[in-house]
């Protein structure tokens, strides 16, 4: 490992020169690529920087006992050594998770889709609470959100949603959320106070840049309609809801949020873009299914990742076997705990492995 992360640190300092060249600081693109590459690498380039500094120190301190010192200056000499040591190891630890293979999708945007599934009106409300839960999220990583499509039910939930959240390592935190999210609690609409369940499902995507999946015009067939819902005189007017089909796949996007047909097939491109990319993910993953069974779940669609018991102002995400009992925080975007917890779990279970 610590060959590797030599590599690593004389590359960090390579880039450093070549930001610094003319050549590239007159190039956008290799400026562009060369800047990100160094970010890329900053993090775990400072940590080994500062364990060959503490290795250094440690050095230094064992050979200080060889010496001939006062009871008093031994004690100290002894005290700084125990530190150190513990500091190494911190740094040991920190350095194999930052030197794990990192997900090549992790920095990318996502689109997420979220729709009411088992519950009917209650499971739509529910869509909406997961939805206001993620933008919250997004919020507070100073993250922006964009809907591109939504569906909503008479009363006032979604049928189905259709976002994205642009933010650098959005992906990284959100990819875990994919999956069945199930409640528990009195609907409004329940005269006799009893507990039900319901269940959203929530798909986490990667947004797909034009060059991985590029579209042949000739493979998507175009249909425009009159868009549906809340959108002012627009509505049932114009034809400016626009649905894209991807002849090959048969996938479907559809897009009626803006009033500009133009804006809408935009729109819907990047949503068409994201679940071809999905799929072939998913194919991709499914030829290791056997082989790959990790902690935080398969990534089936339809597994239940995670309850919200509001009686009980609890959740519990049943991958890792972890309950909060601060419900109203969760749901208010405090994601945090529970997505560093996920994260956790997968280092943990990639050092199991050695990869």
């Amino acid at each position: 490992m610590l060959d590797r992360l030599q590599s690593l640190a004389d590359r960090y300092e390579k880039l450093s020169e070549l930001l610094c060249d003319p050549d590239v600081a007159s190039d956008p693109a290799k400026l562009r690529e060369y800047s990100k590459e160094q970010s890329d690498l900053q993090e775990a380039y400072d940590a080994f920087t500062e364990y060959k500094s503490v290795t250094e120190q440690l050095e230094s301190a064992k050979a200080m006992l060889n010496e001939k010192l006062d009871e008093d200056m031994r004690e100290l000499v002894k005290m700084e050594l125990d530190e150190l040591t513990g500091r190494k190891e911190q740094l040991e630890e920190r350095l194999k998770i930052l030197m794990l293979p990192k997900d090549p999708n992790d920095d990318k945007n996502v689109i997420m889709e979220i729709r009411g599934a088992a519950g009917g009106d209650e499971a739509a409300l529910f869509a909406a609470d997961l939805y206001r839960m993620y933008t919250r999220y997004a919020d507070m990583q100073g993250w922006k959100t964009e809907v591109l499509e939504a569906n909503m039910s008479d009363l006032g939930g979604f049928k189905e949603i259709i976002f994205m959240i642009s933010g650098k390592g959005a992906y990284s935190k959100l990819k875990f959320e994919s999956g069945a999210h199930r409640v528990q609690r009195i609907p409004a609409t329940e005269s006799g106070g009893r507990i039900h369940t319901s269940t959203s499902t929530v798909v986490v995507m990667p947004e797909a840049e034009e060059l991985e999946i590029e579209i042949n015009e000739n493979d998507i067939r175009v249909d425009t309609f009159c868009s549906s819902g809340a959108g002012g005189q627009s509505v049932n007017t114009t034809k400016s809801a626009v649905r894209v089909t991807h002849i090959p796949t048969g996938i479907v996007a559809t897009c009626q949020d803006g009033k500009s047909q133009n804006s809408n097939k935009e729109k819907a491109l990047q949503v068409l873009r994201a679940r071809i990319y999905d799929m072939m993910q998913q194919q991709e993953q499914a030829k290791y299914a056997d082989e790959r069974k990790a902690k935080v779940g398969t990534g089936d669609r339809s597994e239940r990742i995670r309850t919200y018991n509001f009686p009980q102002s609890r959740v519990t995400d049943h991958r890792i076997g972890l309950t909060l009992h601060k419900l109203d925080a969760v749901m208010n975007g405090e994601l945090d705990e529970i997505i560093s917890s996920l994260t956790v779990a997968t280092q943990a279970e990639q050092l199991g492995k050695g990869e």
